[in-house]
């Protein structure tokens, strides 16, 4: 019977994403929701300018849509769930305030980063005091393949912050090419449905299978060449509910790996930056690292799937620390 559940809410948030399509992607580009291209980007990006953006919309739906009925045909909603479902909404919604204020006031630039970080933080805030009320709060560290732990106490607020903030800012800065965070993310929540289905986290399963089904359907409309993005309002949601999964689980520190992807291209703008400031030297030619192999010559297509396999490679690898080691 779970089984059932994992597969049917996985098909269910593909269907209602690739449904709501039609709907959505016409209805965006009639309000000429269109993203605005950054003149220092790759030249070639120019011509997705234009192309209708805010399409993370679609994707909440279809999480949202998918969690909530499955979790209620087969059971009841856990704290967990509801607070899944917290994190994603609250930075989806500041996503979505960022996206708005680009796209129809024409600030290209959003909220500013003070305005973007402080939400952030509020809804960590409020997702730790939700969460260290619950019966499953463990302020506890685990170090992947090994069985050593640490209880951190109180310091775990400023983990959940860290984690939140860091995660839904690094799939934000990865959401540069057509499909290459739908690809990597779904990749990532697919690893942690299996490792919260080995911990019989089965509501935390549900949920990722949900968000993977979504981002499957997501990416139909999002492959090369992109027919919509994702916005902000996408990339904000799926790095705090990734960052979130990883908290519910007790495997903080695996997403280190089974997101690596989302690590290294924030460490290649932090590495360009220091490089940049202290040297006059860049490192590379373009931060994100995806704009880097653009500019050496790399199809679109091939930097996607290279960093789909990466992500994948990881993705197995991390499973294997936590289930086999």
């Amino acid at each position: 019977m779970l089984e059932q559940v994992i597969f049917y809410t996985m098909v269910l948030g593909f269907l209602i994403t690739v449904l709501l399509s039609p709907i959505i992607i016409p209805f965006l580009r009639r309000l000429k929701f269109g993203q605005s291209i950054r003149e220092e980007g790759p030249k070639s990006h120019q011509k997705k300018s234009g192309t209708p953006t805010m399409g993370g919309v679609m994707i909440m739906i279809g999480i949202t849509a998918a969690t909530l009925i499955m979790t209620f045909k087969y059971s009841e909603p856990s704290v967990r769930t509801y607070l899944l479902l917290f994190v994603t909404l609250g930075f989806g919604m500041l996503g979505f305030m960022d996206d708005f204020i680009k796209v129809v006031m024409k600030r290209n630039l959003g909220l500013t980063s003070r305005q973007k970080l402080l939400g952030q933080i509020i809804i960590s805030v409020i997702f730790y005091l939700i969460y260290a009320r619950s019966d499953k709060f463990l302020p506890v560290i685990t170090i992947p393949g090994t069985d050593a732990s640490f209880n951190v106490g109180w310091f775990y607020i400023f983990i959940i912050i860290f984690w939140l903030v860091g995660f839904s800012n690094a799939v934000n800065l990865t959401d540069g090419l057509d499909g290459l965070v739908s690809g990597t993310a779904a990749i990532a929540f697919g690893a942690y449905a299996v490792l919260a289905w080995n911990q019989s986290q089965y509501d935390v399963a549900v949920f990722s299978v949900a968000v993977t089904g979504a981002l499957l359907g997501f990416l139909v409309f999002n492959a090369h060449p992109a027919k919509v993005f994702m916005g902000d309002t996408g990339s904000l949601a799926l790095g705090g509910a990734l960052a979130t999964v990883a908290l519910l689980t007790k495997l903080e520190l695996l997403l280190v790996i089974i997101g690596g992807v989302f690590v290294i291209e924030t460490l290649s703008v932090i590495l360009q930056v220091a490089s940049f400031k202290t040297t006059g030297k860049r490192i590379f030619r373009m931060s994100p690292l995806h704009h880097h192999y653009e500019l050496v010559g790399w199809s679109e297509w091939r930097v996607v799937v290279t960093f789909w396999s990466v992500g994948l490679l990881l993705a197995i690898l991390g499973i294997y620390l936590e289930v086999w080691i």
